[in-house]
């Protein structure tokens, strides 16, 4: 599938988990949030990376905290209506998400909020050929990080922005499998 050396931890990746602010589009500052497609932003070649892992086969999985919904900033009918907008403008760019799992919880409610690893565990029910063994985990958190080692499965932290990164980056960074400085860079050096 790829050129990835088989001593790599990501040898045999067929599915790839991905945060979604902050890996996908632009995070917003700490404790805003993105309430409605206007405030969502693309990355620079997010399209593009999505779309060459598509190419390579591998299916897309977002695993996204949406506290605000717990905050009263805005619904499940917000973030689904943002995820169909992303949908639609990555198909516009020749590129797929197959599944977007999102918590709607506040802190210490839930496991599905990451790095409790329930919507990873719904995505491996729902997708019976996933397991840790042969994903990747694509954060930007430390609580991205913090699942997937929870789950054995490997992972790729993205530093981003460094005046949005949140607290815990540097332990995220020595925690991840490798680094990359965005989305793009994770699936060229890793992925393909």
């Amino acid at each position: 599938m790829n050129a990835v050396s088989a001593k790599s931890p990501f040898h045999n990746i067929d599915y790839v988990f991905l945060d979604r602010d902050g890996v996908i589009n632009q995070k917003p500052p700490e404790g805003e949030y993105i309430s409605c497609w206007d405030r969502f932003h693309f990355l620079p070649l997010a399209e593009a990376a999505i779309a060459g892992l598509n190419r390579s086969g591998r299916r897309i999985i977002v695993v996204t905290n949406q506290r605000g919904v717990a905050l009263g900033l805005y619904s499940e009918a917000g973030v689904q209506s943002v995820h169909i907008a992303m949908r639609h403008h990555l198909a516009a760019h020749g590129a797929r998400i197959d599944a977007v799992y999102y918590c709607p919880h506040d802190k210490n409610q839930c496991d599905c909020r990451k790095p409790g690893t329930a919507m990873f565990e719904q995505a491996f029910h729902d997708f019976p050929g996933a397991s840790a063994a042969n994903s990747v985990m694509i954060g930007d958190s430390l609580s991205d990080i913090e699942a997937a080692r929870r789950l054995h499965m490997p992972s790729i932290f993205i530093e981003g922005d460094p005046e949005k990164q949140k607290p815990g980056a540097e332990k995220a960074a020595l925690l991840a499998d490798a680094t990359a400085s965005s989305l793009a860079e994770a699936v060229r050096r890793y992925l393909i």
